[in-house]
């Protein structure tokens, strides 16, 4: 199983490129030949970032949903209409298109996040509130979470 974890605060660079971290390159190079998916969350303004056999297996998932339920249909059509597929160079660079810099509103700073099988991006700022929103808006925690000691 992938254990992407962890935070890193990148920059994004005027044509759209951000440099991934190292600790990321060899297994990545390893599991897919560094070859990524990117496609947007259909709830945050961040982008979504799959290994490819990842993204393939996401794919098959989204593809079987029944398509006549109008809200099925609209997010099938977002996460694959958005998906883009990305190589990392040997530089280590993942170049993002306008479209999804758009999407996540994207500017200079960039937060990575490791969520085991794949990574989220954001805006730098757009995360830090976003995480202070959740702070503040915390709900009652859900059993399942309530069992878990960490």
């Amino acid at each position: 199983m992938l254990k992407f974890r962890g935070a890193s605060n990148l920059s994004l660079d005027a044509k759209g490129r951000i440099v991934l971290p190292a600790r990321y390159r060899e297994r990545l190079a390893e599991i897919c030949g560094s070859k990524l998916v990117v496609t947007i969350d259909t709830d945050e303004p961040c982008l979504l970032i799959y290994p490819l056999n990842e993204w393939e297996i996401v794919e098959e998932k989204i593809n079987a949903l029944p398509g006549l339920n109008k809200r099925v249909k609209l997010i099938k059509r977002k996460l694959v209409g958005y998906a883009t597929d990305i190589e990392v160079n040997d530089s280590g660079r993942l170049l993002l298109s306008s479209p999804l810099r758009n999407y996540a509103k994207l500017d200079k700073k960039v937060v990575l996040i490791g969520q085991g099988n794949k990574f989220e991006l954001w805006d730098e700022q757009l995360w830090e509130q976003h995480c202070m929103e959740e702070i503040e808006d915390s709900e009652e925690v859900p059993e399942a979470l309530a069992e878990l000691s960490i």
